[in-house]
């Protein structure tokens, strides 16, 4: 007699790509507990720091930026694979309400940002013939999150975004495993899996043909970003226009590290020449992260990564193969649920950053905290990274625009916990908002629209 039973799991087996499961297992586990490669701090001529930005070069690389984007060469890549859990919600990241006047949800601010660009885009074009070429919007969901981000969207007619310009596809999932490599069940048919880190995005984007599609659409520059940032600058064209410039294969956003023992990767090298990567704080010695540039008076070790990346495609295609070929994964050490309870074993994650030890060039980009990176990553009442504070630092961002083009606030509690919110439909970081603000007074809070 068959076993009904056993059916379901003879199918899930089937399911699985075992010899490349069986590929990522041995490979992570050879890898572990190596020692680290020496580091040495990023050289600086491969950063354009804030201080040294001439106004020419940001207006050059603006303009460059946008004419890009009117040419239809860039689309813009958010990873969107997590839940809002931390934040007391079990529903995607993106749908989160940060408390705004508007009531937007971050997925609405990014979606209305792009549109922003894209008519920025159309404006700049010199024979005036403000056609919009859409930016196209691939979104990396998760096996938990994939269903409900479209459901969200759609009730919410693609916040103005037309249906076409928006791509969702799912990152994988890989089984756990023990500590001596072998599966955990989660039931005594099911094995238990978890999703494959950010840096799943290349072997999805692989595996889902979209490599090709956005070579199809013309696609040669890809802006990639996370969710969870408030501040977030969707497909920023001076950005953009530096790295066409530099004529690099990758370059990411960095903010200059707060102070020593803050909890953020930073960019290195791995040894003198080497590429440039990301260590975490966890892998850093506390003497090197202590050190000081006695030129400079920085952080030796000072260039934090907020996941704000830039890659052309080529390089997408070549790391894709990369990442599979060599097949190493981090060996996340968890509490997973089993058939024995709660189990400890591994998780098999990649990071978006493990891109760049593949990369033949990387530049990096600093920006400033208080204008582009507002992460929202813990409920409100928690010490750092929550709703709360995201929200305020859009305010006072926006504020500051706002009185920059000649406007006047009144507000009846005090200015630093209070501010505006200018619609992103409005303005992109602040411009042409004289017409609406100058002689204006507004109060705080509240938000400026058309």
């Amino acid at each position: 007699m068959k076993c009904v039973m056993c059916v379901p799991f003879i199918v899930i087996l089937q399911s699985l790509d075992l010899q490349r499961i069986d590929r990522m297992i041995r490979c992570s586990f050879q890898s572990y507990g190596l020692p680290p490669a020496s580091i040495e701090p990023v050289p600086e001529d491969f950063v354009s720091t804030v201080e040294d930005r001439k106004i020419e070069d940001r207006e050059k690389w603006w303009n460059m930026g946008l004419k890009a984007i009117s040419n239809g060469k860039l689309a813009v890549l958010l990873l969107s694979g997590g839940q809002g859990t931390r934040l007391g919600s079990s529903a995607p990241k993106g749908c989160f309400n940060i408390g705004l006047p508007s009531g937007k949800s971050l997925f609405q601010l990014q979606a209305e940002r792009i549109m922003c660009l894209q008519r920025l885009a159309a404006q700049s074009l010199a024979e005036g013939s403000g056609n919009v070429v859409p930016i196209h919007w691939y979104i990396m969901t998760s096996p938990f999150t994939d269903k409900a981000t479209r459901d969200f969207f759609k009730n919410n007619k693609y916040f103005g975004l037309d249906t076409d310009q928006v791509t969702f596809f799912s990152q994988g999932t890989i089984p756990c495993v023990s500590k001596d490599g072998r599966f955990i069940m989660e039931t005594p048919f099911q094995v238990a899996k978890a999703p494959d880190g950010n840096g799943g995005v290349y072997s999805a984007l692989k595996y889902s043909r979209l490599l090709e599609d956005m070579s199809t659409r013309g696609v040669k520059y890809l802006d990639c970003y996370g969710v969870d940032n408030a501040l977030v600058r969707v497909g920023d064209p001076t950005f953009l226009g530096y790295f066409i410039d530099k004529g690099v294969a990758s370059a990411a956003k960095v903010v200059r590290k707060a102070y020593p023992q803050e909890k953020v990767g930073v960019f290195v090298q791995r040894g003198k020449g080497g590429p440039v990567t990301v260590v975490e704080y966890s892998e850093l010695d506390q003497s090197l992260a202590s050190e000081i540039n006695q030129r400079t008076g920085r952080l030796r070790y000072c260039w934090s990564n907020v996941c704000l990346h830039m890659f052309t495609l080529d390089f997408l295609n070549q790391v894709a193969s990369g990442l599979e070929k060599d097949s190493i994964y981090h060996l996340a050490e968890k509490k997973i649920p089993s058939i024995h309870g709660q189990t400890v074993g591994y998780k098999l994650e990649q990071f978006i950053f493990d891109a760049f030890p593949y990369a033949p060039s990387t530049a990096l980009y600093e920006v400033l905290r208080e204008e582009e990176f507002a992460p929202v990553k813990n409920v409100n009442g928690s010490n750092f990274d929550t709703p709360d504070s995201a929200r305020l630092l859009v305010l006072r961002l926006h504020a500051r625009w706002v009185v920059a083009a000649g406007g006047f606030l009144t507000h009846s509690v005090p200015l630093y916990s209070t501010g505006v919110e200018v619609s992103p439909l409005v303005s992109y970081v602040g411009e042409n908002l004289e017409p609406i603000c100058r002689g204006r007074t507004f109060h705080a809070p509240c938000e400026i629209t058309f």
